[in-house]
């Protein structure tokens, strides 16, 4: 996992950056992340082109490639790293009105009504607006 930024009361917001990890975002927050991540990483992958011809070198940059179209997978977590809220937000966390930004707690619940000033923090930290009835895509 990768340091994103800061939350008010302890909390921290990290990048999800392997499947292993999607994989226990999922498993600790019972949903279903691990699967859209796969998805998008797999369409990354296949989005590369490689710079070069030679077979030990064609896959140099697709690291940096699958990082900078992949959408942006973020899990909130506590001074003791607990799972609080998972978001999935646009590549490299830029305003793109085609991507549909999802923010998640546990078992697909609303995380706004604890977790709204963290959410609030991301939003900011990224210059993204990250409002509940755009991003928490179970509305009742």
């Amino acid at each position: 996992m990768q340091y994103v930024c800061d939350a008010p009361d302890g909390y921290t917001w990290f990048r999800l950056e392997t499947e292993n990890e999607a994989d226990q975002e999922s498993e600790l927050m019972k949903h279903a992340v691990e699967k859209h991540f796969r998805r998008a990483r797999e369409a990354a992958t296949a989005s590369y082109k490689p710079t070069s011809t030679v077979s030990f070198e064609e896959n140099i940059g697709l690291e940096a490639h699958i990082q900078k179209k992949m959408p942006l997978f973020v899990t909130l977590r506590d001074s003791e790293g607990a799972a609080h809220v998972t978001a999935m937000l646009p590549p490299d966390g830029e305003a793109d009105s085609n991507f549909r930004i999802i923010i998640v707690g546990p078992d697909n619940g609303d995380p706004y009504p604890e977790f709204s000033k963290a959410i609030e923090a991301l939003g900011s930290h990224l210059g993204l607006t990250l409002d509940r009835e755009v991003c928490f895509p179970y509305q009742r």
